[in-house]
């Protein structure tokens, strides 16, 4: 059975659902580094207020016994705090009072989801679209990508990530390995290795929400350990690659993703570009460089997953844009709705999550086996093989 999931919850609602189906029995799940994922999700300089109110956590409600996961469908629902404020505004019963008392949104954000929303699915309280296109999703999917990032782990697969750039500020590259890099990026409140940039980045985020604007930037994930083969060249739907760049630009503000080198690719020689071939005892054949980062063929190399995602600045603005009242259909200021002025460093968070889900799911489809055992039976019968070549 392929690993699938559905997310359901509004972001002022009463709680984020999450529904996975596909993972095997006898998976140990450490209940704290499961909460911890979703800590990190909470942090980074410039937030805003919600992430004061929220103190997420994950509570599983199905398909774990005892510590262990039995084989059935996972049930996990993450609690909002906020959601005691907006009872009457966000209840599922039918609210007597005019649109102040509803809270309904009539004036669209530009950027946001509300417009197409509203006339896609003939809604005329904007509310129910902003609900559930809100980032507050990308909260339950943090918790189910944590738990195919436990899944990889358990095959000594790690995953890690940096924000490369917020706005007009680079951070210098580095090569680290994921742990190092897990380590450094956890202290740091723009998730940067080098602290000088980290001071920039800071400093520019202020004057970003003191003009009332937001920012964008572009992270990166990085994923070690990943065994050569997985995902395919023979369809279009089963390369590997192809499937984490929808996974990426799937996230809330995400609209780009490259892999490896990316779009630099289109400006060097081949002989600049693609990574030579060598072969030790040691290591069987391997890459003398990772410009493909990881994949080649729509498949991985063995060398470390390198994806980069780009998030636009978020469009709520405290010095709102131009928009136009669906009652009126006159020009109007969007609606303004608390947010924050740059979420790049949580989203960089997020980006680690969906990666490792679907790096897991396309490890589930080639060693597939409805326990964790017969998983690995078929991962280390293939491991030989490989050594073997």
């Amino acid at each position: 059975m392929s690993l699938r999931y559905l997310t359901a919850g509004e972001t002022h609602g009463p709680q984020l659902t999450a529904l996975i189906e596909g993972l095997p029995s006898n998976l140990q799940l450490d209940f704290e580094e499961l909460n911890f994922q979703l800590l990190r999700r909470q942090k980074g300089y410039g937030r805003g207020r919600r992430m004061q109110i929220e103190k997420d956590t994950a509570q599983i409600v199905g398909g774990v016994r005892h510590g262990r996961t039995t084989g059935a469908p996972v049930a996990i629902v993450v609690a909002n705090n906020d959601w005691k404020h907006w009872t009457s505004v966000m209840n599922i019963e039918p609210i007597e009072g005019g649109d102040e008392a509803k809270r309904r949104v009539h004036r669209p954000r530009p950027g946001h989801a509300d417009l197409n929303g509203g006339l896609k699915y003939d809604l005329k309280d904007l509310r129910n679209v902003l609900e559930r296109s809100s980032a507050r999703e990308t909260a339950a999917r943090v918790a189910v990508g944590a738990m195919a990032r436990q899944l990889l782990a358990a095959f000594g697969i790690k995953v890690a990530g940096q924000v490369i750039r917020i706005g007009d500020i680079e951070a210098p590259p580095n090569q680290l390995p994921a742990d190092e890099l897990a380590r450094l990026t956890e202290e740091s409140s723009v998730r940067v290795v080098d602290k000088e940039t980290e001071a920039r980045m800071e400093a520019y985020i202020d004057q970003i929400k003191a003009d009332g604007d937001s920012i964008g930037g572009i992270v990166e994930c990085v994923v070690e350990g990943v065994p050569v083969g997985l995902g395919s060249h023979v369809q279009w739907d089963r390369k590997l690659d192809s499937r984490i760049a929808g996974a990426v630009v799937s996230i809330n503000a995400f609209k780009g993703c490259e892999i490896g080198i990316g779009f630099e690719a289109g400006i060097l020689r081949g002989s600049q570009v693609h990574d030579p071939i060598l072969y030790s005892e040691e290591r069987g054949y391997h890459r003398a460089s990772n410009n493909a980062g990881g994949f080649e063929g729509g498949m991985t190399t063995g060398e470390p997953i390198v994806v980069r995602g780009v998030m636009k600045p978020i469009p709520t603005l405290y010095k709102p844009l131009a928009s136009v009242d669906i009652d009126t259909r006159e020009p109007f200021t969007a609606q303004v709705e608390r947010s924050d002025s740059c979420a790049v460093p949580a989203a960089s968070v997020v980006m680690e999550h969906v990666v490792a889900w679907e790096v897991a799911k396309a490890f589930l489809e080639k060693f597939g086996g409805d326990s964790m055992e017969e998983i690995r039976r078929n991962y280390d019968g293939y491991l030989e093989q490989v050594r073997g070549y």
